[in-house]
């Protein structure tokens, strides 16, 4: 170690051991003064004495603290203020490790413009010139049923035009079609008054924040004024809009009557590399707001760090002030006045399990669509995976699979299946024949089977499997190895069981042989599975072609003065011999002629012509 170092360490340790023991943000610098790690603390010497104190284990943590050359602090009264100024300032700064919340600008929201006459729209762009925005909504079709109600209700202009009062007044614009339907009042020529129009706006944004059954109880409670006041036809105008709004309410979903102002969390790891967090917010018993979004994560962060950083997001987003939270589990945060709740039955465990379910929803549709803009990435990751269970040198890009097939010994076949970046290279399965072998004898049908392919490929100068697997056990692997050994060929071999129920169970490798724990479920077990139910169907297959071709070929065979052409003709033509028994005399003398064709035809016919 130079000078230059123990100088920056001894500036770095002056830094930490002068840190205040109070609530607050730490940033760490790079040598080119860039921020590279934003934190917060409940105790900021405790905290940031943590990173220098001990040694890292290699990755992601270790490189951050070498890297660090300077250390900036900002002392907050309270923990809250500490988690909203973390969150803000790693979206100001993006440092490189901190967790990265990949928030999908797709999603559209719902904007009531900030102007003299607002006009209320779809978008997705967020312009901070003092407009309100609602959302963004993942549900598409909540965003545009709450747009049709707004739409039916209210007369609402959708023209782009400059409103102003000047303009109004001096008379610039004329109604437009819209008008003329009435889908608008007319603002642009003074038919509709400024305060009218805002008491429209007013509601619809109660409506956009779920109080919907504020507002209709109010237009329920002036219907029934007006109806007093024998004013039918105005009454009339109002329950439109009252059922307009009941009938939006029940479609809406309720989850219970007693919840209100209510924010619901949980989250979803996808293992070391990322995690969804979903967030509900409940209002009058109804879901008003559901939002799933992406974190990265950069130091292994744990589930409960990622959860903080989520509820301030979504809390500082949708500007919740909601006194309770529903989360999944115990997380070590403090919020002014806010309950936080694990529930375990109840209405509360029930939004809990909803979120749930929608957070592992949304991880699903995920990875489907990240397989499918690039399905060449899941296959490198389960290469990947394999090579670094089995300790390989390198990823199998070529995968082989064997199995036997016999009855009591009969017909002994064998197939293999070639599996080529993880995908089925149908075009090199191969079926044998087992020759050398008496009776049901797996292990030599298998070894030999082996020795054949292997030293096929090795005469054709064709490239050798980076993995063998073979539908068995121990001995078959065993069988395997002998092969290769007699051979002088290495490759690694690995085996799969099956237990009673006939069920992928066991994954071995290794000589003495291992079992390899997988969990079932996984991309990695169901891909196994696959290879497994693969060979066994190719092998089955091929035993059944050959079994069912000696069974006719035999029944045939007794038939005396019919030879292999004739047969074939048979065959090709009826399809099975089911059909030649019940042809009669007529449907057998075109295909065969009519010598044959009686031949053929009182063979399977001599108890009926006896009995004449």
């Amino acid at each position: 170690m130079d000078n230059s170092d123990l100088n920056a360490n001894e500036y770095l340790r002056g830094i930490v051991l002068n840190l205040p023991e109070k609530p607050g943000i730490y940033q760490y610098l790079n040598s080119e003064g860039t921020i590279i790690y934003v934190g917060k603390a409940k105790n900021l010497k405790k905290r940031v004495y943590s990173y220098f104190n001990k040694n890292h284990e290699p990755g992601k943590t270790r490189v951050l603290v070498s890297k660090i050359v300077d250390i900036r602090y900002i002392v907050v009264n309270s923990e809250e203020d500490a988690l909203l100024l973390e969150n803000n300032l790693i979206k100001k700064y993006k440092p490189r490790y901190n967790v990265l919340l990949k928030d999908d600008k797709t999603y559209p929201s719902i904007c009531v413009q900030n102007e003299y006459f607002p006009r209320v729209y779809k978008t997705r762009k967020i312009i901070r010139n003092g407009s309100s925005y609602y959302g963004p909504y993942s549900h598409l079709p909540s965003m545009y049923a709450l747009l049709d109600l707004i739409k039916h209700l209210y007369p609402i202009r959708t023209c782009s035009l400059n409103l102003s009062p000047e303009n109004i007044k001096i008379g610039k614009y004329n109604v437009c079609l819209e008008y003329h339907i009435k889908n608008c009042a007319g603002p642009c020529i003074e038919l509709q008054t400024h305060d009218e129009y805002m008491r429209n706006i007013a509601e619809i944004k109660e409506i956009l924040k779920g109080n919907t059954s504020e507002i209709s109880k109010a237009i329920f409670q002036k219907m029934n004024e007006l109806a007093t006041e024998l004013k039918f036809e105005e009454a009339q105008i109002l329950k439109r809009k009252y059922d307009l709004i009941e009938n939006y309410r029940s479609k809406s979903e309720v989850v219970s009557s007693t919840l209100h102002n209510v924010d619901v969390f949980s989250i979803e790891e996808d293992g070391e590399r990322a995690a969804f967090i979903n967030y509900l917010h409940i209002t009058n018993g109804a879901i008003n707001q559901a939002f799933t979004f992406e974190y990265k994560k950069r130091l292994g962060e744990t589930k409960e760090e990622l959860l903080e950083l989520g509820i301030v997001e979504m809390r500082e987003r949708y500007k919740s002030l909601s006194p309770e939270i529903i989360i999944p589990f115990k997380i070590d945060m403090n919020l002014n006045n806010v309950l936080f709740t694990i529930p375990q039955r109840g209405d509360k465990k029930k939004l809990l399990d909803l979120s749930i379910l929608n957070v592992k929803q949304y991880k699903v549709d995920r990875m489907k669509q990240a397989e499918k803009l690039n399905p060449e990435q899941r296959s490198l990751k389960l290469m990947k995976e394999i090579q670094l269970l089995l300790k390989l040198d390198r990823p199998p890009l070529h995968i082989e699979c064997f199995d036997n097939s016999n009855i009591q010994g009969s017909d002994a076949v064998a197939a293999c299946v070639v599996f080529k970046r993880i995908k089925p290279s149908k075009k090199e399965y191969r079926k044998y024949i087992i020759k050398t072998v008496e009776g049901a004898d797996d292990y030599a049908s298998m070894k030999e089977v082996v020795k054949r392919r292997y030293e096929r490929l090795r005469e054709e100068n064709t490239s050798l499997p980076d993995l063998i697997i073979t539908d068995g056990g121990k001995g078959q692997m065993e069988a395997v190895r002998k092969a290769l050994e007699e051979i002088n060929i290495r490759i690694p071999i690995a085996g799969l069981a099956k237990d009673k129920k006939h069920r992928t169970s066991e994954f071995l490798y290794g000589f003495p042989v291992q079992t390899i724990g997988l969990k079932q479920g996984t991309p990695l077990f169901k891909l196994f599975e696959q290879i497994q139910d693969e060979v066994h169907r190719f092998a089955i297959t091929f035993h059944r072609q050959k079994r069912s071709k000696r069974q006719l070929a035999s029944t045939l065979d007794d038939i005396k003065g019919i030879g292999q052409k004739t047969k074939q003709l048979l065959l090709v033509n009826l399809k099975s011999v089911k059909r030649i028994k019940e042809s009669t005399l007529e449907e057998l003398i075109p295909i065969i002629g009519k010598a044959k064709a009686e031949i053929v035809f009182n063979y399977f016919n001599q108890e009926i012509l006896a009995n004449k």
